[in-house]
């Protein structure tokens, strides 16, 4: 079994409201250092797979269904076991 977290958010292209709202709260609060803010969310998947296909399985998952293309990306990393 391998552990993987799916990281999806917005192309560098794409506009992120979310994070410029953030960003906005940040500064009223004083941090004027803060120059970005890029919102995304992460997905947790166990797979019962060997490590030699978790990158097909992945790509598959994000393909099929967690990422729209048109304005989102995706990476992965594994996890360590706990």
């Amino acid at each position: 079994m391998v552990n993987v977290r799916i990281f999806v958010t917005y192309k560098q292209s794409v506009f992120d409201p979310q994070g410029e709202t953030i960003k906005n709260a940040i500064h009223s609060l004083g941090h004027d250092e803060v120059t970005a803010v890029k919102v995304g969310k992460f997905f947790d998947v166990t797979l019962d797979t060997n490590e030699d296909e978790v990158a097909t399985a992945v790509k598959e998952i994000a393909d099929q269904l967690l990422v729209n293309f048109n304005m989102e990306t995706y990476t992965y990393q594994v996890m360590e076991e706990a």
